[in-house]
């Protein structure tokens, strides 16, 4: 289940669960529309037109959201708005003023009521966050974030090497995104003398060419420049400049589950120094959740190929079984962990354990959101 950026109050004002049964009582017995749901549940707070009534009118501190803000309208998933909706603020660690629906309203009414107030966005241009699926280990998301992350890997053999990677992700416009990725590394072999440092730095962007939530389809193209930052005689960088292009897919398959898929090539500027690698990366996964709105479990298959071009070497393979894991109420904080086992050329490759730390930064500070 994608992350929430919900803030104090959201969907609809607190109205009291028990006026909202006497009015509910009254109305007649037919399947009223969103737009009449919201303008009865959520718009003494929320405003007829979603942008939220004044501060001075409601009586209480906590900012209301825009829904005319596609920025906060559209990234997270409708199920992130139903669990709100549904449990009230505190379900998601938000305010307490953001009062409980579900005994009010059907499971039905909320659903017709969230697809109306996320149509006050009104630039589809912007992608759903249902097809914002979970992050792989290795595959890049076609979706766009604003993320921080913290990657680390761990490889033993001949040569060891550990890697601390961090990578911030900011979201632009809406449909693009920048990456920063800077690597520390320390690397050597058995009783020989090991090496730390910068490894090559990465600057990446993306752009969505497709989205679409009725197919459960989005589809983005990117570029990434590896600049020779690391000191490639201590085994700490590749020593050329590379350019990575590459194109990212998602799909829903059914309910939870998604497949997505990356490839591209790595193109180094002086093919004399380095190799140009064509590359495939796929993932097959499904999320779980502890009871109905509690932490999320994300079991996934990643699959990642990788063949030089010039040499015509065999390609080879790898496969990595790996778990994500929601840690934070508001679930803006995630970790994830798993094995990139080689399947081909195993006397020479040697098995890698991977991890990241995940923060989600445009929902909330790191130690928000916990309780």
């Amino acid at each position: 289940m994608r992350l929430i950026r919900l803030r104090s109050a959201l969907l609809v004002c607190t109205i009291t669960l028990a006026s909202a049964g006497v009015v509910e009582a009254q109305q007649p017995k037919r399947e009223r529309s969103g737009e009449e749901l919201f303008q009865f549940a959520c718009a003494a707070c929320h405003g007829a037109d979603g942008t939220g009534v004044p501060q001075s009118q409601v009586g209480f501190d906590d900012p209301l959201p825009n829904f005319t803000e596609c920025s906060f309208n559209t990234p997270e998933a409708a199920a992130d708005w139903f669990a709100v909706a549904h449990d009230g603020g505190p379900v998601r660690a938000f305010s307490r003023r953001m009062p409980a629906f579900g005994d009010a309203l059907t499971a039905a009414d909320l659903e017709r009521t969230i697809d109306y107030l996320r149509g006050f966005c009104d630039d589809r241009a912007w992608p759903r966050g249902e097809l914002n699926f979970p992050r792989a280990l290795i595959t890049e998301k076609a979706f766009p974030e604003n993320e921080a992350l913290l990657t680390t890997s761990i490889q033993k053999g001949d040569t060891h090497e550990f890697t601390n990677e961090f990578l911030y992700e900011r979201r632009f416009g809406a449909r693009n995104q920048f990456e920063v990725a800077v690597p520390i590394t320390v690397q050597g072999a058995e009783g020989s003398q090991s090496f730390r440092g910068l490894g090559d730095v990465a600057i990446a962007v993306k752009r969505v060419l497709f989205h679409s939530v009725n197919t459960g389809t989005i589809v983005s193209l990117g570029g990434e420049v590896s600049l020779p930052t690391g000191k490639e005689s201590e085994g700490l960088g590749g020593g050329v400049m590379r350019f990575e292009p590459f194109v990212s897919a998602g799909q829903v398959i059914r309910g939870n589950a998604f497949v997505q898929t990356q490839f591209g090539a790595e193109i180094p500027r002086d093919r004399e120094q380095a190799e140009t690698e064509a590359f495939w990366r796929g993932v097959v996964g499904t999320t779980f959740v502890q009871g109905q709105f509690g932490r999320s479990w994300s079991p996934m298959l990643e699959f990642a190929v990788i063949r030089e071009l010039e040499r015509g070497r065999a390609a080879e393979w790898d496969v990595l079984p790996q778990m994500q894991v929601s840690l934070s109420k508001r679930q803006h904080i995630l970790v994830a962990g798993g094995l990139r086992i080689p399947l081909t050329e195993r006397g020479e490759r040697h098995m890698q354990v991977l991890t990241y730390l995940l923060w989600d930064w445009f929902d909330g500070g790191f130690r928000d959101g916990w309780r």
